[in-house]
C-alpha cells in the first residue's frame, strides 16, 4: 500500500496503471484527485504552500489505509499527498483504492480521504490579494469524518 509524500506531481492514469498492474482480481478502481482552488472562503487565492513533517505524515497516512483496509475489502491503495509552493489548478492529493466490487472500493477511497483531511499532519498556507493566511480546519471536514467513527456522536 504506497504512500507518497513529495513536492512532484503525478500522473493520474501512470498511478492507477500501476496500482492495478498484473491483479485480475480488480473488479473496481476507485479514485480522488485534490487540486487547488482559485477562490477559498470569498478571496482570490494564487498561490498554495504546504508543509508537513516528515515521517509523522507518512505514518499518519499509513495508519489511516490500515483502517481502511481493515472495513473494507481492498486489494491495494495508493496515497499520494503534494507539499510546498502550489498554484491554482495544481494537483495536491490522490488517494486510489482497488477492489473486487465498488462499494468497498467507494468506502474505503472516501474513509481514506476524509480522515486524511482531518488526521494527516498538513498545514495550508494561502496567498491572496490581502495577504497570507494560513487556512483552519472546515467544520464539514470533521463533520465528514465522525459519520465514520463508530459510538462518537
Amino acid at each position: 500500500m504506497p504512500i507518497r509524500v513529495q513536492t512532484e506531481d503525478f500522473d493520474l492514469s501512470e498511478e492507477v496503471r500501476r496500482l492495478r498492474a498484473n491483479d485480475l482480481r480488480v473488479g473496481a478502481i476507485a479514485t480522488f484527485v485534490g487540486t487547488v482552488r482559485d477562490l477559498n472562503d470569498g478571496k482570490d487565492v494564487s498561490r498554495m504552500t504546504l508543509e508537513h513533517y516528515p515521517g509523522m505524515t507518512e505514518k499518519a497516512l499509513e495508519s489511516i489505509v490500515a483502517q481502511a483496509c481493515e472495513r473494507w475489502r481492498v486489494f491495494d491503495a495508493l496515497v499520494i499527498h503534494r507539499y510546498g509552493e502550489l498554484g491554482p489548478g495544481d494537483q495536491i492529493v490522490l488517494v486510489a483504492v482497488t477492489s473486487a466490487h465498488r462499494g468497498d472500493a467507494f468506502a474505503a477511497c472516501e474513509f481514506i480521504m476524509d480522515f486524511l483531511k482531518t488526521e494527516a499532519p498538513f498545514w495550508k498556507k494561502e496567498a491572496t490579494p490581502q495577504g497570507e493566511r494560513w487556512v483552519d480546519a472546515r467544520e464539514t471536514d470533521t463533520a465528514a469524518r465522525e459519520r465514520w467513527v463508530v459510538g462518537e456522536p
